[in-house]
């Protein structure tokens, strides 16, 4: 019996000597916070000041001008495009061009098959050179019959009847006249001529074709320098985008999407229109660019990456964007210190494009830290390596968000502007 009080003393003391260090242990981890490890609270920042260094990539935070750009996909199509058709029917003598040739505004394009018209041509100038004799015949009559009236010869009637003579004989040379002219318009359209310069496309009849004004266009002209892009913008960039056009500074930037591989760059270009509605279904406003483009780079119909610079900060701060932690309320970036440890800084995201963002609450110089961040605690020691790319992100290299994410079909603009 006294062995079993004896027992159940020692179980009793041993069961509070638990239920001790249960509640010391408990109360640890709740001083650590939710989440943390117990007997992690207090000594994070000793416990990431004790771990080995955490080898990270940083860069420097620049301060620069950082332009704000919109961006989208755009189309490529000519400002001055002309369908070459025949105005009289007439069959083809000779074809002046080829294919794919660039022509001159008045160059000689096609010669119809002219003899019917060079007749009546000559038919109307030998009908105005007789009405002209007997214009002179009775001019002359006139002057004589007028002689005779002085004279008391013939009477007023005679000299007024020769008078009327005189005046059907000039409306007969003028109707002469004006049927010669039009006899000359018809011989004209014989000579088919380039309206304008521009690249021939393809030519649909050979010599010996009969043609008529009711037939397919001979051939078109199409204008490739300068040339225009047309897009799309949201409504809510509408009133950046009227300002740029009324200011004439705003460049706009095209690229083609091979333009890397085909050895091409960017082209520059100037905005030149938009449109004075906006379209309902869409919520978008339509914007067109002129560009010279001396070397053909742009070609009609094809699709072309557009950034449109609205706007620039001035000494704005850049870091990458993925150097910025998004947290649950705000976001922060790791700033290495002068003795090589890391502490987060709170930041805000002002504008962002590509792989760049503005940032707030940052001082220009700061070293940051863009890969790793996800090893490190506040206080950690780090070994810096090169970042990768960073020689890209400081030269300022910057590709619009929505260019490459959008297809080439669908209209849609992205931009790179100031966050809400």
């Amino acid at each position: 019996m006294r062995k079993l009080t004896l027992w159940i003393l020692w179980g009793t003391a041993a069961a509070l000597a638990l239920m001790g260090a249960g509640a010391w242990w408990w109360q640890q981890g709740r001083a650590a916070g939710p989440g943390a490890a117990p007997g992690s609270g207090a000594s994070a920042a000793a416990a990431g000041a004790s771990a080995p260094p955490v080898s990270v990539s940083t860069i420097t935070a620049a301060r620069r001008d950082w332009p704000v750009l919109l961006s989208a996909s755009g189309t490529v199509s000519a400002l001055n495009t002309v369908e070459i058709r025949a105005q009289v029917s007439s069959v083809v003598a000779k074809v002046h061009i080829q294919e794919g040739q660039f022509v001159k505004a008045g160059e000689l394009l096609f010669t119809l098959d002219s003899r019917a018209d060079e007749a009546n041509m000559a038919k109307a100038q030998a009908q105005l050179e007789r009405d002209q004799a007997a214009l002179s015949d009775a001019q002359r009559q006139l002057a004589r019959s007028r002689d005779l009236l002085n004279q008391k010869f013939v009477s007023q009637s005679a000299v007024d009847t020769n008078l009327t003579l005189v005046d059907s004989q000039q409306a007969a040379v003028s109707a002469d006249r004006a049927a010669l002219a039009a006899a000359r318009v018809s011989l004209s359209y014989n000579r088919i001529v380039a309206p304008s310069a521009g690249r021939a496309g393809a030519i649909n009849v050979f010599a010996g074709s009969y043609v008529q004004p009711s037939s397919p266009p001979l051939v078109t002209i199409t204008q490739l320098d300068p040339i225009a892009v047309s897009f799309t913008l949201p409504q809510r960039d509408l009133p950046d985008v009227l300002v740029a056009l009324k200011s004439g500074s705003a460049p706009v930037l095209a690229e083609l999407p091979d333009a890397t591989a085909r050895g091409g760059g960017k082209l520059t270009g100037r905005l030149q229109f938009v449109d004075s509605a906006v379209d309902a279904g869409s919520g978008t406003v339509k914007v067109k660019a002129v560009f010279e483009n001396k070397e053909l780079l742009l070609w009609p119909g094809a699709y072309v990456n557009v950034q449109l610079s609205v706007q620039t900060l001035k000494g704005a701060i850049v870091v990458p964007q993925a150097a910025i932690v998004q947290g649950a309320s705000a976001k922060t970036v790791y700033v290495v210190n002068a003795e090589g440890r890391v502490a987060p800084r709170q930041v805000e995201v002002v504008a962002s494009a590509g792989n760049e963002a503005v940032v707030s609450g940052l001082e220009p110089g700061a070293k940051v830290v863009v890969e790793g961040k996800q090893n490190l605690r506040p206080g950690s020691a780090v070994r810096e390596r090169a970042a990768d790319g960073a020689a890209d992100a400081k030269a300022g290299g910057r590709r619009g968000q929505g260019a490459s994410g959008a297809g080439p079909r669908d209209g849609a603009a992205s931009q790179a502007r100031p966050a809400p």
